[in-house]
């Protein structure tokens, strides 16, 4: 797998993550004052990400189009996904139909004939053919780090034939956006291409591009029919505080901010129409241990405080219930990954259990005295944990953490950095333990590989910009993820999968502290038809690709 595509997934996660800093506050004086308004056919979007460079490369995510979520509205999937809903059939986009053979060797798309570029040409499946292409070419475009195989066009079909099991990459696969042929084979470097007039197959063009605002407007001709919402204000502020005050007064109506008390902040100043909904997918954040670092390099001391940290204060305290709770110790998101916990951890629990890991402590050799955990060559046991200043979540749950093992004899003290030197030290190995995330997917193997995998294994100091950030080395872990991958039978499937959960128990590679969200805020003032927890269709936040889902659903408010 390309260490880009890793550094470009990173960045892209990393957006979702600075938006929990809370800075200082000040208005985005560049938003237009009129707020949203249905009879307009407006809608106002934004997020805390400061300001934007002109880029609307789709396949780039660091660019604006990333960044801001608007690449969705102008380019299509093959099929759309739901990260909330991993388990279910994904909904025919432009292909109507894909079929798969018995070992994910091979997938066949049929195109819709409907489907047609915003300049009115056909939407081909040599467009189709050209996008998969451009990926296996350019592995700074593939952000999947997928091993694209034979790319063939039969008639109105696509055809893609790969060397090993795309099982655990098949939602990735098919719901790859697709680009115009007829534009991009005249780019001479796509990998660094901005893309400032962006031609897709999507409802909607870009009409205005400046740092803090970027308008996107309605394509007449869109081949699904017609949009309710006739012009789409993507804007960006500074920090959370400006979001937030942005969101409380109605000028901005769906975001992705982190809010330390959302009910007084945002749903009071408007209770009849100030929503929101966090589900999660199947991704986690949580403590990475610096194995290589004695004595974290012995599971029974990571397991034991596993046992102690108590994630219900981290969910009400740190993320302000707006983050999912993890409630099993596999990490295992819920409900979202309920068919794949095993049967060994099905009734396991979160709850700290400080005796129990006093037991554990005891007998792997470490020892209880005056408040003091001594490993086993006597020396005490001390750790500094790090993150980033401003990330406040993370922080506060760094300060729970420390109160927690300190009732089995830890002492920690918290250290802040900067982002960029903390993601420098995260990547070189230089740090006892920090809060960080996971990748997500359509299964836990996602979340699993990137803490476990051996194959992403880099010694301290080279740069994993990939995962394994904490270096764990076990080939059991590897294997295992290596079966789930290539296995043959859902049997074989669910053995590797019950082989990680156990890992990921006994040894604590890391320790799950809270479920990744999807999660918006948004108003129902004027525009109604959102997906909540009753209905809930597509993933909410707006830098997801079913935000184009959610776009065409809205409907003005009476």
């Amino acid at each position: 797998m390309s260490a880009r595509r890793h550094t470009l997934r990173a960045a892209a996660l990393a957006t979702a993550v600075v938006a929990l800093a809370a800075g200082c506050s000040s208005a985005n004086s560049n938003h237009n004052k009129n707020g949203g308004s249905a009879a307009s056919g407006v809608l106002n979007i934004g997020k805390p990400d400061g300001p934007q460079t002109n880029n609307s490369n789709p396949f780039l995510n660091t660019s604006a189009s990333a960044t801001l979520g608007y690449r969705w509205m102008i380019y299509e999937p093959l099929a759309m996904t739901s990260q909330i809903r991993p388990a279910d059939k994904a909904d025919p986009w432009l292909a109507t139909d894909w079929k798969w053979d018995l070992n994910f060797h091979k997938v066949t798309f049929t195109l819709d004939d409907r489907a047609k570029w915003a300049d009115g040409k056909p939407l081909t499946a040599e467009d189709v053919a050209f996008t998969f292409n451009l990926l296996k070419k350019h592995p700074a475009l593939n952000a999947d780090g997928i091993k694209w195989g034979e790319v063939k066009v039969e008639g109105k079909k696509v055809v893609l034939t790969f060397d090993d099991s795309q099982y655990v990459n098949q939602n990735k696969i098919i719901q790859q956006y697709i680009v115009p042929k007829h534009i991009w084979e005249k780019v001479e470097n796509p990998e660094t291409w901005p893309n400032r007039n962006p031609v897709g197959s999507g409802p909607y063009k870009l009409k205005t591009f400046t740092p803090q605002t970027t308008t996107l407007t309605a394509t007449p001709t869109y081949w699904k029919g017609s949009t309710k919402v006739k012009e789409l204000r993507y804007s960006t502020y500074n920090d959370n505080n400006a979001a937030t005050t942005a969101l409380a007064s109605g000028k901005l109506e769906w975001s992705f901010v982190f809010m330390p008390d959302y009910k007084k902040l945002f749903i009071a100043k408007d209770p009849k129409n100030h929503k929101l909904w966090f589900p999660s997918g199947l991704g986690i954040h949580g403590l990475w241990f610096n194995t290589t670092r004695k004595p974290f390099d012995n599971p029974a001391l990571r397991k034991a405080m596993a046992m102690v940290i108590d994630r219900n204060a981290i969910y009400t305290q740190a993320e302000a219930t707006l983050y999912p709770e993890i409630t099993n110790p596999t990490g295992i998101p819920q409900p979202a990954g309920k068919s794949f916990l095993s049967e060994e951890f099905k009734n396991a629990t979160t709850k700290p259990d400080v005796e129990g890991a006093k037991k554990i402590l005891e007998k792997a050799g470490f020892t209880l005295s005056g408040g003091v955990l001594k490993d086993p060559s006597g020396k005490p046991v001390k750790l500094t944990l790090t993150d980033p200043a401003g990330w406040n979540d993370y922080i506060t749950g760094l300060s729970i953490i420390k109160d927690n093992i300190k009732k089995i004899g830890i002492d920690a003290k918290v250290k802040t950095q900067t982002a960029d030197s903390w993601n420098a030290d995260v990547a070189n190995g230089n740090f006892d333990a920090t809060l960080h995330w996971t990748n997500s997917g359509a299964t836990p193997y996602d979340m699993y590989q990137n803490i476990m995998d051996g194959a992403l294994l880099q010694p301290i100091g080279k740069p994993s910009q990939s995962g394994n950030f904490g270096r764990f080395k076990s080939t059991e872990a590897t294997e295992a993820l290596k079966d789930f991958a290539q296995a043959q039978s859902d049997v074989s499937r669910k053995s590797a999968m019950d082989s990680l959960q156990k890992i990921m128990v006994e040894e604590a590679p890391m320790v799950p502290t809270a479920a990744a969200p999807i999660g918006a805020e948004y108003s129902t003032k004027n525009w109604v038809g959102w997906p909540t927890e009753d209905d809930p269709y597509a993933d909410p936040q707006h830098t997801q690709r079913s935000s184009l889902e959610i776009v065409l659903k809205l409907k003005p408010a009476k």
